[in-house]
């Protein structure tokens, strides 16, 4: 998927701010979304219907956040019954939070350029097989391999914690 314009923005604002542009939250979605200080929250929802969350380590790769799993956990397996999820993270100036879904990835192109990604940012990440591995990974981790999944986003709201104010929400076509 390559970079997308949204279809709708909402003003949220409440305080006679205006929209905040998209460019602003892509901006800080491409710059910010790599390295250990940046922690990107993944919201799932479990076979009982109940939240789960989890920080993982995303990047951004050609307009969709990547980020990896044991599937042994949680969060794998509530993404294997139901793609449906929420990522959340503080960026400079702007929080945000994305709904769309989540798949997982194993073509070798694709691989390999998110663990480029991960190594430009301090992980030293390879791919084995269908998934990455490296001399370690976050404690909760587990043990590798650890699947690459990629999100694509349908709605993201931003909330902007530095001038110029304001709260907008924007969608995109599915």
């Amino acid at each position: 998927m390559t970079d997308r314009t949204p279809t709708r923005a909402t003003n949220l604002d409440s305080y006679g701010h205006e929209a905040l542009p998209w460019s602003r939250a892509y901006d800080e979605l491409r710059k910010g979304s790599t390295g250990p200080e940046i922690t990107h929250f993944l919201g799932t929802i479990g076979p009982d219907g109940r939240p789960h969350v989890a920080g993982v380590g995303a990047v951004w790769f050609d307009g969709d956040l990547y980020f990896t799993s044991n599937l042994a956990a949680r969060k794998a397996r509530n993404l294997a019954a139901n793609p449906a999820c929420t990522i959340a993270v503080k960026l400079a100036g702007i929080d945000l939070t994305l709904d769309g879904t989540a798949v997982r990835v194993s073509d070798a192109t694709t691989l390999e350029r998110i663990a480029a990604i991960y190594r430009n940012g301090g992980w030293p990440a390879a791919v084995a097989g269908d998934a990455l591995t490296a001399p370690f990974s976050a404690p909760s981790a587990g043990p590798p391999p650890w699947h690459v999944f990629r999100f694509t986003f349908d709605t993201v709201v931003g909330v902007a914690g530095a001038e110029p104010y304001g709260a907008t929400r924007w969608q995109f076509a599915r």
